[in-house]
């Protein structure tokens, strides 16, 4: 049995067993006993899809209009004419054959690549290195694209990439506890509006079945859809 401390056990007698309101919700996880950091803020959203029929996964990016107050190490696999203004835009590292070695060799000191289509026959040999990490570049997600220049500077800020899960359950950040209220709102709410024009036409009943909002070390907040 896990043991659970006296700050987890104090934050679970402000929470009951109902949905709140977004803007409740959002208090009571600020007013949670504090940690001794600046917690991350994660929604988690049980969706009616069947995980198992690829037509129904639900995969991609969004920038949440208050940021996630995280900067992310970005790299990008792009041409040589590209290495200066992607090195600019704010990639950790970047480049072509030299840089798809680096990884294969085993480095993966980074939060998300970033990849110029006409490098993915390289950078697809990949997939046994950054796929177990979740770190492959995919058109879904935003991440293999013409535009590196501009999906570096998006994905460095905390452009946020979310996927279900093999439950149909999506988990992702939406900022920090020490953000104000209002720029939590808005970023729970730009997620979830991104989540529902996503919903596959084959998916039958409710959609977005639950949503609970947590913090890194407190219990979850259901909230009222």
């Amino acid at each position: 049995m896990v043991q659970q401390s006296k700050r987890y056990r104090a934050a679970t007698t402000k929470v009951e067993k109902r949905a709140y309101p977004l803007d409740e919700a959002i208090s009571i996880v600020k007013s949670f006993p504090p940690a001794k950091f600046d917690q991350t803020v994660e929604i988690h959203l049980r969706l009616g899809i069947d995980p198992k029929q690829s037509d129904q996964a639900i995969r991609g990016s969004v920038s949440l209009p208050a940021g996630i107050g995280k900067v992310k190490r970005v790299i990008a696999f792009c041409p040589d004419d590209m290495v200066e203004g992607v090195t600019a835009a704010g990639a950790v590292e970047a480049g072509g054959d030299e840089l798809v070695k680096k990884v294969s060799d085993g480095w993966t000191d980074f939060d998300v690549a970033v990849a110029h289509p006409s490098m993915m026959p390289k950078v697809g040999r990949l997939g046994r290195v950054l796929g177990p990490q979740g770190k492959m570049p995919s058109p879904k997600s935003g991440t293999v694209t013409p535009e590196v220049v501009q999906a570096v500077t998006e994905f460095a800020a905390g452009k946020v990439e979310f996927r279900n899960d093999n439950t149909g359950n999506i988990h992702a950040v939406v900022g920090k506890v020490s953000f104000e209220p209002e720029k939590l709102k808005v970023n729970v709410e730009a997620f979830l509006e991104t989540i529902r024009r996503m919903k596959p036409s084959s998916s039958k009943g409710v959609y977005i079945r639950n949503v609970v909002l947590a913090a890194t070390m407190t219990p979850g907040v259901r909230v009222a859809l």
